[in-house]
């Protein structure tokens, strides 16, 4: 099992990178999130999948421990293999995951990360058991369905303005992040402090 690679990035496409360790190329999945940020030529390290099948041996890497963690809970989910595990962890993060499953509200991940709502029942159901002792988190943070509610409101608010899904969710998250934000926010005050996070980039 490769669970750990450290090289340099030789090549890249819309899907995978192929990461140069000692001059062999190993040709590893990621969101699209690492895709996004990863550049050529640069050093990286990896958290590692290697899914096994007949046919064919995938690599899947993660820039973090706790994102690997949610790859493996997710493949214990009835009817997910590791591609559609890697999809989802594209459009939600672990954060967004734990907020959810914890919380078990479905909607919210419906709402936040476009997963469908069959899909994200799924998820709940089968994880919010398991979630806790597979991924050592024990800080849920502020989980009442008001304030997911208000995040989720806000991230359609910033949608609806222009903004991607993936850049409303990550001023949301840092502005929900905020104390000053968070401290008796409603979900204006929560669309606020995300615009002014946006403004700045």
């Amino acid at each position: 099992m490769i669970g750990r690679l450290q090289g340099m990035v030789a090549g890249k496409n819309n899907r995978t990178i192929t990461l140069d360790v000692h001059g062999v190329g190993y040709l590893v999945a990621l969101t699209t999130d690492a895709l996004i940020k990863i550049k050529l030529n640069q050093p990286l390290t990896l958290h590692t999948h290697l899914a096994v099948r007949e046919d064919a041996l995938d690599l899947f890497g993660f820039e973090t421990a706790v994102e690997l963690n949610y790859f493996q809970l997710l493949l214990t989910v009835p009817g997910i293999g590791p591609k559609s595990a890697l999809a989802i962890l594209s459009l939600a993060a672990p954060e967004v995951l734990q907020k959810a499953i914890t919380a078990e509200d479905t909607a919210y991940l419906t709402r936040v990360s476009g997963i469908g709502k069959k899909s994200a029942e799924k998820i709940v159901l089968a994880l919010k058991d398991k979630l806790m002792p597979a991924t050592g988190q024990t800080d849920t943070g502020n989980l009442n369905k008001e304030n997911l509610d208000n995040e989720a409101e806000a991230i359609e608010a910033l949608k609806s303005l222009g903004y991607t899904l993936a850049e409303a969710r990550t001023a949301t998250r840092k502005a929900a992040a905020d104390s000053a934000a968070t401290v008796g926010h409603g979900v204006n005050n929560l669309i606020k402090a995300a615009l002014r996070i946006l403004s700045h980039h």
